[in-house]
């Protein structure tokens, strides 16, 4: 059941400020990204990786232009739930079809207009070894 409260307060468009773990290896230091939480507990999120080229045909775009770019972002949208410690995305749609269908918890600290998302532990794709990734978002005005 949602937390109206905290659902208000998360309610809007966050931008990405900062990383740290895991997701720096994929996406660089300074990834951008956006993620909008709607009213009506719906969201979306897109992340791409600090370096993308811009391709200058997309007509004649390659398959490996395509694969770099596909293997520079993230995306998916679905349902979710706040209760101002845990976030709980049901996916409905995304980049990884592995997620869609899935539910992905997030431990939140939510201070001000700074959102603190954490993933649960997880093997790491860079050693294998088990790690977190944490994401900080500030809410556009």
């Amino acid at each position: 059941m949602n937390n109206v409260a905290s659902d208000e307060k998360l309610s809007g468009t966050w931008k990405l400020i900062e990383v740290r773990g895991d997701v720096v290896a994929t996406f660089g230091k300074s990834p951008q990204g956006l993620f909008s939480f709607s009213s009506d507990g719906r969201t979306l999120v897109l992340i791409t990786s600090e370096k993308r080229p811009k391709i200058s045909d997309i007509a004649k775009m390659t398959d490996q232009e395509r694969i770099y770019l596909f293997k520079t972002m993230l995306a998916y949208g679905g349902t979710y739930t706040f209760d101002g410690k845990e976030l709980k995305i049901k996916v409905d749609i995304s980049w990884n079809e592995n997620w869609s269908g899935t539910e992905l918890v997030r431990f939140a600290k939510l201070e001000g207009n700074r959102l603190e998302l954490s993933t649960p532990l997880y093997p790491s794709t860079v050693d294998g070894k088990p790690t977190s990734t944490i994401l900080i978002w500030e809410k556009l005005p």
